[in-house]
């Protein structure tokens, strides 16, 4: 059994147990999103998608996401993880598009047996629940980095590091592939979350965008006990819960 990390999609098949990571910033977003109370996430592949599954569930649904990092014209809220951190959810159903996480989190979720969400904000709570469902099978687990369009981005990277490490002390007896080691070497060459994530091409977008408060929410680490869980796919759409 082995401990294993992508650090862009497609780059390897998805393991049975498969944690998802856009930590930049829609696995953060979402595991703030159900801490505030959606009760699901319907992750979805592109904007158009997100916006016609929207207009299906009516107004009970909450649509939000993010385009060129900004919310996009029509939506309820945006990718900020800062949008979901006081106050009530508002609603139970969270529609979720972003350009690089749900889509990630989509095509994990085609081939593998379960996918968590998981980054910064809950990665004790999630590497746990990788590592118990890892043991009670017999499983192998993949750390799938998002990463930005398609390629290699530090702040995933980073965070993948930082599973592996967690990872490595609940499954000591599994062994860890040369990507899970040369993350888990990244993430321990930097002092801070807070800085690795800084020096990201991501975290550099979103200070152009007027959203650098959102690298400090990102960076927080085990700052909720909540493992988002695909329980389902369909059709492009990826149903989030706990």
């Amino acid at each position: 059994m082995r401990i294993d990390v992508a650090f862009a999609p497609g780059e390897l098949p998805a393991a049975p147990v498969t944690v998802v990571v856009d930590v930049i910033r829609a696995t953060t977003t979402i595991a703030h999103a159900v801490g505030q109370g959606y009760s699901r996430v319907l992750a979805c592949g592109d904007i158009d998608q997100a916006r016609r599954l929207r207009a299906r569930l009516g107004n009970g649904a909450v649509l939000a996401g993010e385009v060129a990092c900004v919310r996009p014209d029509g939506f309820d809220l945006g990718n900020s993880p800062g949008d979901y951190a006081e106050g009530p959810a508002l609603g139970e159903t969270l529609v979720l598009a972003t350009t690089n996480g749900t889509r990630a989190i989509v095509a994990a979720a085609a081939d593998a047996d379960t996918v968590l969400v998981g980054s910064l904000a809950n990665l004790t709570a999630c590497a746990a629940a990788a590592a118990r469902l890892a043991r009670d099978g017999g499983r192998e687990v993949l750390i799938q980095c998002a990463g930005v369009e398609g390629a290699f981005a530090l702040d995933d990277a980073y965070a993948a590091g930082r599973f592996v490490s967690e990872l490595r002390v609940w499954l000591a007896e599994w062994g860890t592939t040369d990507s899970a080691l040369a993350a888990e070497v990244l993430a321990g060459g930097f002092e801070s979350s807070a800085g690795a994530l800084g020096m990201s091409t991501s975290a550099a977008k979103l200070r152009a965008a007027g959203l650098a408060e959102d690298l400090r929410a990102c960076a927080r680490e085990s700052a909720v006990d909540v493992v988002p869980t695909v329980d389902d796919v369909d059709r492009g759409v990826a149903l989030i819960s706990v």
